[in-house]
């Protein structure tokens, strides 16, 4: 076995079971010998070598192109391995420091997305085939993560329930005009027409996320109440009495951080709402992982509060609310990683083995960091007046019942027959 590996694998590994079976077919045993035995395979010296220089790129990067295989345990468990031994002082090794000292030097350039950049960036993950995403998704093609208020409804009901909890933080009344930024394929903003009698522009960089919410909306008869255009949000013009956003902010980058809230705060009118959804870290600004900045979500970052907040407040807008979801996305993610699997056949009828495992590696390595790593999800809401939302939360549960009550289930249009 490569020694650098070696010394990387006996300094990281203290506790836990893990065996390697190096390109030679020698066995390497590291850890304490406790709990569930990880036991890979690496098939070559050149994965050796990688893996030993940068561990965070070159594990996924060989089990893509079938360098590293599983004889015991599987992604998540090798990732969870990891993870746990993390946790202790002084387990990071110099190697793994410096390549991630060496990336946070250029992470502002990583991250500058102007339109034109935005949009292929975009079109790298979210073109990809729709049958890929059916796979996976829940019935509305929701791409964000859930919200379970009890830890064992399904995944349909959990983003029902998401659904439901950004509507009562938005207090919409019908007849608003409502922004919705990154609109996917359009199930959120088509709940908020149907549920609301609100009229919904919803915005995409994606081709294949814009002709299906398109064609949604024109099924549902709700093409007069909900428009989807491909626009960036820069391009757009106000006012909005409501605005939200679920699951882009990831793709602005760093660098456009002002430019966002400042087009925000100039889009909504005096009275207006923002609810802001998005990933963020528990832990102080850092870098995007390099396999999913280079191979998952090219120009993405993950922020940490201290990182928004100030763009905010020079903004002019007002943090009226801030909560933090914990587990929900690892319990998200857990079930499209299961789905996903369940269907494995299927996505190599769409695409190949590089991509199927370049994927289990994605939505393990996503559910692993939301439940063993410092990833929330981060609901901040936003107003221009102190006196625009009621003064406590209640209204927030109340329309959620209400909403979730056989009565709130009832569209305008039910309710005009």
């Amino acid at each position: 076995m490569n020694r650098l590996l070696a010394k990387l694998a006996s300094r990281l590994v203290r506790k836990g079971s893990l065996s390697i079976t190096d390109a030679d077919g020698a066995v390497h045993s590291f850890g304490d010998g406790s709990g569930e035995p990880v036991r890979i395979v690496i098939h070559s010296r050149r994965a050796e070598r990688a893996i030993a220089l940068d561990p965070m790129l070159a594990v996924p990067e060989s089990y893509m192109e079938g360098e590293l295989d599983f004889e015991r345990g599987d992604v998540l468990a090798l990732l969870k391995l990891s993870y746990q031994n993390l946790d202790g002082a002084g387990a990071e090794t110099f190697v793994m420091k410096l390549g991630e000292g060496v990336r946070y030097l250029f992470r502002r350039l990583h991250q500058f997305n102007p339109a034109g950049r935005s949009k292929r960036n975009v079109a790298r993950h979210y073109d990809l085939s729709g049958e890929l995403y059916r796979l996976f998704l829940d019935e509305d093609m929701q791409y964000s993560c859930a919200y379970f208020p009890q830890p064992d409804i399904s995944l349909d009901e959990a983003q029902r329930a998401k659904k439901r909890h950004i509507a009562a933080k938005l207090a919409l009344e019908p007849g608003q005009k409502v922004l919705d930024i990154g609109s996917g394929w359009g199930g959120l903003g088509l709940y908020l027409a149907r549920q609301f009698d609100v009229d919904l522009l919803g915005v995409t960089l994606s081709e294949e996320q814009h002709a299906v919410s398109r064609k949604r909306a024109e099924e549902e008869k709700l093409d007069g109440k909900a428009r989807f255009e491909i626009a960036d949000y820069r391009a757009l013009s106000g006012p909005f009495d409501r605005i939200v956003s679920v699951g882009m902010f990831e793709h602005v980058g760093i660098n456009h951080y002002r430019t966002f809230f400042d087009k925000c705060a100039q889009l909504m009118g005096d009275a207006g709402v923002m609810l802001l959804h998005t990933i963020g870290r528990t832990s102080g600004p850092t870098v995007t992982n390099a396999f999913i900045r280079k191979h998952i979500f090219p120009g993405g970052y993950i922020p940490s509060l201290s990182e928004v907040i100030p763009a905010i407040e020079k903004s002019g807008l007002m943090v009226t609310d801030v909560e933090v979801l914990r587990l929900h996305y690892a319990e998200t993610l857990k079930n499209w990683r299961e789905r996903f699997l369940a269907n494995r056949d299927k996505v190599l009828e769409i695409y190949d083995e590089r991509f199927a495992r370049m994927w289990e590696f994605y939505l393990a390595g996503s559910e692993a960091a939301f439940r063993w790593q410092d990833l929330v999800v981060f609901q901040i809401q936003l107003a221009k007046k102190r006196e625009t939302l009621p003064l406590t939360r209640d209204y927030i549960g109340e329309t959620e019942k209400r909403l979730a009550s056989p009565d709130g289930q009832k569209t305008f249009t039910d309710a005009a027959e």
